[in-house]
């Protein structure tokens, strides 16, 4: 209340440009941009991996409409996942900066914010794109929302439930393209919900320590936290493999894109054996950044048969 007093005050005085630059810049922060670069990344994947199927060029218009809607909605969603979880993200040195956790922004605008954002990116779906792509993108929302977003402080399967959701925007993007959801994308779509789990492994475990001091259960208490990580960062890594070589095998993939992939999920395997061994957060840092590096060179590796 008193940010949003002081940029009224602001205003009225003359100093708009400075304080006006800090509240776009806090309601911008509010839609986390670089979960959204991730987001956007495996959208277009899928949406250019769909035309790859189609003797039609690529409409860049349609892809552009694609992405903003896409945007929209996850934006939304993560402005009102900070406004639900405000109360906890303030206790946590992660998030206690966050501009609904500080009180930059209040609960009620960021309530506002995300219900507009939401509407505007599913409405725009559907009349730019397709209702298919935007259904896939309500699905996402309300899933995230009702059923991810509390069951963090009930149950370390809560990573499980969210990684349905997660793993959703190349098949917003596919939908997007041709209206239907063939098998090839829900290839796509395996890939991603197997790359979260080491990936928010490795958040859980650099941040173990926040998330319990704000009552979240992504990780059992005691010693079962240890095999818990350890088989929610093996097991999705070794199945990425093993959907590398059941593609390499049944599929049409070329040799050397296949390949590269391959290694690059042993490297990402390997990583996360690490983190399992030593248990520290170098480890995990390290398998942060490889889970980010991943996923993005694995869609531009799909992309590149494209060429």
């Amino acid at each position: 209340m008193e940010g949003e007093r002081a940029v009224t005050l602001a205003l009225a005085s003359g100093r708009s440009p400075i304080w006006l630059s800090r509240v776009l810049a806090d309601y911008w922060a509010l839609t986390k941009p670089d979960v959204n670069f991730l987001i956007l990344i495996t959208t277009a994947a899928g949406f250019f991996l769909a035309h790859s199927t189609r003797p039609v060029a690529c409409p860049i218009v349609l892809l552009i409409h694609t992405l903003i809607g896409t945007l929209l909605l996850a934006g939304g969603t993560a402005t009102l996942n900070q406004y639900a979880e405000q109360q906890f993200d303030a206790q946590m040195r992660r998030t206690k900066r966050r501009p609904v956790a500080d009180g930059r922004i209040t609960r009620l605008s960021a309530l506002k914010f995300g219900i507009a954002l939401s509407i505007t990116g599913t409405v725009y779906l559907a009349r730019a794109v397709n209702p298919l792509a935007s259904l896939l993108g309500l699905i996402t929302l309300f899933s995230y929302l009702l059923l991810y977003t509390p069951l963090k402080r009930r149950t370390p399967f809560c990573t499980l439930i969210g990684a349905f959701p997660g793993a959703v925007p190349p098949l917003i993007g596919w939908a997007a393209a041709t209206g239907t959801l063939s098998a090839d994308a829900w290839v796509l779509y395996l890939i991603v919900f197997l790359w979260q789990f080491p990936h928010f492994m490795a958040i859980a475990w650099m941040y173990r320590e926040d998330y319990q001091r704000a009552g979240y259960l992504v990780l059992p208490r005691g010693e079962q936290k240890n095999s818990f990580m350890a088989w929610q960062t093996l097991i999705p890594s070794l199945g990425l493999i093993a959907l590398n070589l059941a593609l390499a095998l049944f599929s049409r993939e070329a040799v050397p894109i296949t390949a590269v992939w391959l290694l690059m999920s042993i490297l990402f395997l390997i990583y996360g054996r690490q983190l399992v061994m030593r248990k520290t957060a170098i480890a995990a840092r390290r398998l942060l950044l490889a889970s980010i590096i991943y996923l993005p060179l694995v869609f531009v590796l799909f992309m590149l048969r494209l060429i």
